[in-house]
């Protein structure tokens, strides 16, 4: 999953930061409103975190210009600013959540993992494919060269969130919060375990493999 972050202090900033990445997000860090707009036109995310008061472009009038182009991407503002009237402008400029500051780390990376459930779930393909693997998000039903693959529900939901992230690597928390809906337990091999299921259904005897792991960082679907 690639974060924008867009804040201008810096201390607040490499906080945020450096507890992303330990959960295996990569994370692009903007220290004003202007370069977060330049990256956004460069890169695609899978969600942008905004402070409001920032330098050049403020984060209500950076999320309205967000959501002209993109209508999908998920918004979280951080703010000091904490009255009600504060949080009803960032919603109506288009943020999916707002948080006060200061927050509870916690509960800040549980808003970041409900915004990406949300975003999945309204994800507009409805038939998603990878080579010769397609997957139809209407009939719940997966072929692979033409040929039907019979997969039990859990399987469905692990491929269908595995092709909807395809070229990115998928950290085992991230596929048990996402598909089992559940916080990741170290001690559980759940996912490995599915994961084992489902490359026998969908690799064994095809080629090239789709299901790939990555070792210390968990799983992807790729060419």
């Amino acid at each position: 999953m690639k974060i924008l972050l867009v804040e201008d202090e810096l201390k607040v900033a490499s906080f945020i930061k450096k507890g992303l990445e330990e959960q295996t997000y990569v994370v692009d860090h903007a220290n004003s409103g202007l370069v977060g707009k330049n990256l956004i036109i460069k890169n695609q995310y899978d969600l942008v975190i905004l402070d409001v008061i920032l330098p050049h472009i403020n984060g209500f009038e950076l999320c309205r210009q967000i959501r002209k182009d993109d209508e999908y991407v998920p918004i979280l503002m951080l703010s000091a600013l904490n009255s009600p009237d504060d949080k009803i402008k960032g919603l109506d400029a288009g943020a999916d959540d707002y948080m006060s500051k200061p927050f509870n780390f916690s509960e800040f990376l549980a808003r970041v993992r409900v915004l990406f459930r949300r975003a999945h779930q309204q994800h507009p393909e409805t038939i998603i494919t990878l080579a010769d693997l397609e997957l139809n998000r209407d009939s719940k039903t997966v072929t692979r060269s033409g040929k039907h693959i019979t997969l039990t529900a859990k399987e469905y939901y692990l491929l269908e969130f595995l092709l909807i992230n395809k070229n990115r690597v998928m950290s085992r928390a991230e596929i048990a919060e996402n598909v089992w809906d559940a916080s990741f337990e170290n001690g559980t091999n759940i996912v490995d375990v599915y994961i084992n299921y489902l490359r026998n259904k969908i690799d064994k005897n095809n080629t090239p493999k789709l299901l790939h792991t990555v070792v210390g960082m968990g799983y992807l679907m790729k060419e």
